[in-house]
């Protein structure tokens, strides 16, 4: 009863609130009163089972434990018992929907369509018959029923299953950025700073260690709002945490703290630690991944082959297997093949996609606002920003693709409307074309080109680039760690790095010193610097150092910690690449097998089948539909088409097998495509 009445209390002052803000008509247009005034609505409704059950939830809080510590797991500031009240309005709502298309199916099914002939002649016993006379009241209550119980337990169940999904997916986020963190926590604190101000820094740099910074950041709210100190904050986070990694790592600091002991030294065994149990991970992931290809090969490689030789040779004895033929290459070929690259990209660790951007202070706002005309500084004003549009041409003017370089996607912006325009011309030239299939055929392998090629060019580019300058990070690091040592200041060693030749990293450097010798300081030039590179390797790097040197000048020791970093990074990547590599020549190779094996079978067997079916015609011998004449033609087209797809989906995996980005997989969907249009083109259509 008092959940009824504070609840309704807290709806009438919502109601007031809205109501008086809804009447300043210059501010609030009615559209949006309305828009509110239908949300209100719709929080009362939602309310209205916590109304109800909300003391009944309270009573029974030992059996929603687990939803308590999930929802606080995944970080969802929410109790249960208002999850609970929307997870049974929703469920509700789901089964009144569920309910309404039950009555329409049944109808349509009732009325237009009507019942099935394996309905009406059913047959009963004497003690059943009695169903036969409400045949349609029974088949209308049992698709009402099963559709309301279907859609509401399935909204209830998913709703009941989110909060583990989320824990799930925060626990493999925390336990991807944890080595990374762990390291950075022990630079900071080797350098001197202290462990409440380590936290403290870590917590800001979100962008760089995602969820392991939001864990953080719950142990200074403990302190900072809830007065706690830094022991109980440590121990609260131990019992909360998802991920077993950062509850040991908590605890044992504990222990470190308790006894005395050397938090620099901790933190640096730990990452040590952390960084051997990575490397076991992906050995363990590589393992699986090698066995994913393997599946792959055999699933979607030589089984498609050998169903489709198989209804082949079914359809030249005279058996119709051309559904299952159209089903192997239009459906199973690419249905699988994308199944496979989700569940790769779901079980792949690690950083991946592009890092986002380090905060920077703005010298300038985007547009300035000009003076008055009267105003003496009017001309300088609108000279500024005339002068300033006319640089932004001239750069574009010089570099046109520096944001289809950047983000390669963005090329799809043009390619996309271009291949649309030559689909849709080429539809129109199909019209007068002797043969509609095979113009149709061509038009579409090279609508995929010019969907691919550019894309792909582009991402390699970028790519290359970027392999480039990660190879030259770590020695760039271990440079200024040694000039460092020696006494000079870290912007004076980046002075002295961008006058040497350091490879393809000089130009970088030297723009670093530029935005130094323009006034900025060594932090913000730094954080330019990774935002226009802009990897995962460098972002860290460079947060790292930029939160060191704002604590201490001796930043030698840090330095070699990013270093380290860096380099255990690249490590990890070329055993990656190394190990894979094996797996994607044989993809090369199967694919290979498979167009050799169709070339093989449309140039000999279908051949010499199809005279021989052509001569049994002709001698008037039936055979019961044995060897009937077919058109050899219809099946070098479906072979085709399976090769085509065969070539764009293998390539597809091995980039992602191979680099962990589909995108990667476009130049080999190029080489493969290419592989069996020419074979085909030339040897075979």
């Amino acid at each position: 009863m008092i959940n009824i009445l504070i609840v309704a209390q807290t709806m009438d002052e919502n109601y007031e609130s809205l109501t008086e803000k809804a009447s300043d008509k210059q501010k609030i247009s009615g559209f949006t009163v309305f828009l509110k005034k239908i949300s209100f609505l719709l929080y009362k409704f939602k309310m209205m089972p916590y109304i109800i059950l909300g003391d009944l939830m309270k009573k029974k809080e030992d059996n929603f434990i687990d939803l308590k510590k999930q929802l606080k797991q995944a970080r969802m500031a929410m109790s249960y018992e208002m999850y609970l009240s929307n997870t049974i309005f929703y469920s509700a709502l789901a089964g009144l929907i569920g309910a309404f298309l039950g009555v329409i199916i049944s109808f349509i099914v009732i009325t237009v369509i009507g019942l099935p002939d394996q309905i009406t002649h059913l047959t009963f016993g004497s003690y059943t018959a009695w169903m036969l006379d409400y045949k349609e009241l029974i088949v209308v209550v049992f698709i009402f029923v099963f559709l309301t119980l279907v859609l509401g337990g399935t909204t209830f169940t998913l709703f009941l299953l989110y909060p583990r999904y989320l824990v799930g997916d925060r626990k493999g986020a925390i336990d991807r950025y944890l080595p990374f963190a762990v390291t950075f926590m022990f630079a900071l604190s080797k350098s001197g700073m202290n462990i409440i101000e380590v936290f403290r820094s870590i917590s800001s740099s979100r962008h760089t260690y995602g969820e392991v910074s939001k864990e953080v950041d719950v142990i200074l709210r403990d302190m900072d709002y809830f007065g706690n100190d830094l022991r109980t904050a440590l121990h609260n986070i131990s019992e909360l945490t998802p991920s077993n990694n950062f509850q040991d790592l908590m605890y044992n600091l504990l222990t470190v703290i308790d006894s005395g002991g050397d938090i620099p030294t901790y933190f640096r065994d730990k990452s040590e630690q952390f960084m051997v149990k990575a490397k076991f991970e992906q050995k363990g992931f590589l393992e699986t991944l090698a066995l994913i290809a393997e599946s792959y090969v055999t699933a979607f490689v030589a089984g498609p082959l050998f169903i489709i030789i198989m209804g082949v040779m079914m359809s030249v004895m005279g058996s119709d297997t051309t559904f299952m033929l159209y089903a192997i290459i239009y459906l199973v070929l690419p249905v699988g093949s994308f199944m496979f690259i989700f569940m790769i990209g779901i079980m792949t660790p690690g950083a991946t996609g592009e890092p986002p951007l380090l905060p920077t202070e703005r010298l300038l706002p985007d547009k300035i606002e000009l003076p008055p005309k009267d105003d003496p500084e009017y001309g300088l004003f609108k000279a500024f920003n005339t002068s300033r549009k006319r640089l932004s041409f001239k750069k574009l003017l010089k570099n046109p693709f520096k944001f289809v370089k950047e983000k390669p996607v963005y090329i799809l912006l043009l390619t996309v409307p271009i291949t649309l325009v030559f689909l849709i011309y080429s539809l129109i030239g199909a019209l007068d074309a002797p043969d509609f299939i095979d113009f149709i055929d061509d038009r579409l392998v090279y609508s995929i080109y010019l969907l691919f090629v550019p894309l792909a060019f582009f991402y390699e580019l970028k790519r290359f680039k970027e392999k480039r300058i990660q190879s030259q990070i770590p020695d760039f690091l271990k440079k200024l760690a040694s000039t460092n040592e020696t006494g000079m200041a870290l912007r004076d060693s980046i002075a002295l790095m961008g006058r040497s030749k350091i490879g393809h990293l000089s130009k970088h450097i030297r723009n670093v010193w530029k935005d130094m010798d323009w006034g900025l300081d060594v932090n913000a030039s730094l954080t330019r610097f990774s935002n226009r590179i802009r990897t995962n390797t460098i972002v860290r790097s460079i947060t790292l150092i930029t939160r060191a040197n704002e604590s201490s000048g001796d930043l030698g020791e840090v330095l070699m910690v990013a270093a380290k970093d860096a380099q255990y990074e690249q490590e990890m990547q070329r055993e990656r690449n190394t190990n894979m590599l094996i797996y994607i020549v044989i993809i090369y190779i199967s694919f290979a097998v498979f167009i050799g094996v169709v070339f093989v079978i449309s140039t000999t067997f279908l051949t010499e089948m199809e005279k021989a079916g052509e001569q049994m015609s002709q001698s008037g011998t039936q055979g019961g539909g044995f060897m009937q004449a077919f058109d050899v033609n219809v099946f070098n087209r479906l072979f085709f088409h399976a090769a085509v797809m065969q070539g764009v989906c293998s390539g597809l995996i091995a980039g992602v097998m191979g680099e962990g980005s589909v995108l990667a997989g476009l130049k080999h969907s190029i080489i493969m495509l290419t592989m069996a249009y020419l074979l085909f083109t030339l040897a075979v259509l």
